[in-house]
């Protein structure tokens, strides 16, 4: 899914359990994020990445049931 933008609303009360955190100011190009998503993924976690909007920051997360 490189190059494509998805925007997810995550409410507090979705809980979901953050994996990583990745700074929103990336150099022009690079996608650490989606990247890790990607490898958890294929480690057969259901990773997503959502914008902290607060925070500027991109966040890897996974619905608070898994692995728990």
């Amino acid at each position: 899914m490189q190059g494509q933008r998805f925007t997810v609303e995550v409410s507090a009360g979705m809980g979901a359990k953050v994996l990583e955190r990745f700074p929103a100011g990336s150099p022009r190009g690079s996608w650490p994020a989606e990247e890790y998503a990607a490898q958890r993924r294929a480690e057969g976690e259901s990773a997503t990445v959502v914008m902290d909007l607060k925070s500027d920051a991109f966040l890897v997360v996974v619905p608070a049931g898994d692995d728990d």
